[in-house]
């Protein structure tokens, strides 16, 4: 079991960017694959991006390809989400996940994970 900290987001205008991170405590992160998900006022909460334990695997929304790159430093016990081009329906709560079982393809992009981080607030203004 992991420990998620994120940390990064802010108050941007749209077009700007934004690099969040998230920080696991413990030993064990990069046995997990780790994922981003966000959740809007109002909206359920959606899969945003994942990565795979070696980072080699990558996983989008359509939403958000070719404007967001997930990556992870498993030395450094950290995963993150860099963020371009941001529109204001990008505006959220910005969650990272962390899940120690393998996922099928499916799994990938469900809320199906073991742990969960407090959320960072990203808010693009037009």
């Amino acid at each position: 079991q992991v420990q998620l900290v994120e940390s990064g987001g802010g108050l941007v205008q749209a077009g700007d960017s934004l690099r969040l991170s998230c920080t696991a405590s413990g030993r064990t992160f990069s046995s997990h694959f780790m994922g981003w998900f966000r959740q809007a006022p109002g909206t359920e909460r959606e899969f945003v991006a994942a990565i795979s334990r070696s980072g080699v695997n990558t996983y989008y929304a359509d939403s958000v390809k070719g404007r967001f790159t997930i990556s992870r430093d498993n030395a450094k016990n950290t995963m993150y989400l860099q963020m371009n081009s941001l529109k204001p329906e990008d505006t959220a709560v910005y969650y990272c996940a962390a899940r120690l079982r393998e996922p099928t393809i499916s799994d990938v992009y469900r809320n199906d994970y073991d742990n969960w981080g407090q959320g960072t607030q990203v808010t693009v203004s037009s």
